[in-house]
């Protein structure tokens, strides 16, 4: 008893400590899990009417938006679909900026810029990172106290676990009747479902610390098998740049990894930082999953493929640490299932929610007893 009366203190005083962050974060995450489907439902503005004659070159494209934003860094250029607007994104770190133009393919006439700062997800996304607080201070204060409540489920399930088997029935569903109290009531909803949810609970804190820091994600990767660099790295042009006339080797790409994957959902380019860096381009093979994609790499000269030391290759070559790393962000938020992976999210999010509310009422009505004795 004094081990569990231990267990009990501990989840206690972390729950109180973590509970409003973890309410927030639960909540917010919810409403991101959608956030894709919500987002179809209002953006037609990303189609056109499919033109017999080519689409803007990445340069054309470039060239068109550059003087839009001039004090800002153009990340790359998105590419899907015959009858999908190219999309060129703008993005610095600090100070933030992060905002998008859409062209018609064909004409190169701006059809509308998004804000991705601005709006209802990214105010969702803010306060699921950093609580919409100070980016440093937040994200911090966010990371930690998930690995809080990582061991709060921990011990969370150590306290469900009844001292006498024949108690176990009560522990496993709601057993309310016209008298039963409050207290009780609420007691239950803390601790039946706290017990359903705390494994896929646990995934998703964890998936989340793993996006949370850097150290997490290495000693997932390496201790799962992997042995490439847990960082993105853009490799360097093996050759030295060539005077062509005509049209420019980053202008071929497209077309060529078009002709390649002519199943991928989309092309995203991203323009050289440099005369030594190699074209960056990530081809989305699914609608919606992130793991599955190819990260490529090109000689900005030559269009020679360059292999990376990195965990973010392609696909077909990654073994399975690379996997599973790379299917963190999908495993997080249920994408990794389909529709019926995000259905489960949402609920253990929104579960997940109700625990902080009910823990606090718990601890309330313990200690209201306690005074009013």
């Amino acid at each position: 008893m004094t081990f569990k009366k231990s267990i009990l203190t501990l989840h206690k005083v972390l729950g109180l400590a973590t509970g409003l962050v973890v309410l927030i974060v639960s909540l917010t995450g919810c409403c991101w899990t959608f956030k894709t489907e919500i987002e179809s439902l209002y953006s037609d503005y990303k189609k056109v009417k499919p033109q017999n004659k080519a689409i803007l070159t990445p340069t054309e494209a470039k060239n068109i938006v550059e003087n839009i934003f001039p004090n800002n860094t153009i990340h790359g250029s998105l590419f899907k679909k015959n009858d999908d607007a190219i999309e060129v994104i703008f993005y610095d770190e600090e100070p933030e900026f992060y905002q998008s133009v859409f062209l018609n393919p064909y004409s190169g006439e701006v059809i509308q810029i998004d804000n991705h700062l601005s709006g209802f997800f990214a105010f969702v996304l803010k306060g699921h990172v950093r609580l919409w607080l100070p980016k440093a201070f937040g994200e911090q204060l966010v990371g930690a106290s998930i690995l809080i409540f990582i061991l709060i489920i921990i011990s969370g399930f150590i306290l469900w676990i009844p001292k006498k088997r024949k108690n176990l029935k009560q522990r496993l569903k709601f057993d309310w009747k016209s008298t039963t109290r409050w207290k009780r009531k609420n007691f239950d909803l803390h601790t039946v479902i706290g017990f359903y949810i705390c494994s896929l609970a646990l995934i998703l804190a964890f998936t989340g610390s793993i996006m949370s820091y850097n150290w997490l994600m290495y000693v997932v990767y390496k201790s799962t098998g992997g042995d490439n660099v847990v960082q993105f790295i853009i490799p360097e042009n093996k050759s030295e740049p060539q005077i062509d006339n005509e049209i420019l080797p980053i202008d071929k790409l497209i077309v060529k990894l078009q002709k390649e994957s002519p199943n991928a959902e989309s092309f995203e380019l991203h323009y050289p930082e440099s005369d030594a860096s190699s074209i960056y381009i990530e081809v989305s093979n699914s609608n919606d999953l992130f793991y599955d994609s190819d990260f490529r790499f090109f000689d900005q000269n030559t269009l020679e493929e360059i292999e990376t030391p990195s965990v973010y290759g392609t696909y077909k070559n990654a073994k399975f640490a690379d996997k599973l790393l790379r299917m963190n962000y999908d495993i997080h938020i249920g994408a990794i299932g389909g529709i019926v992976g995000k259905i489960i999210a949402f609920l253990i999010s929104l579960l997940t929610a109700s625990l902080p509310v009910t823990g606090v009422l718990l601890w309330y009505g313990r200690n209201y007893k306690k005074q009013s004795n």
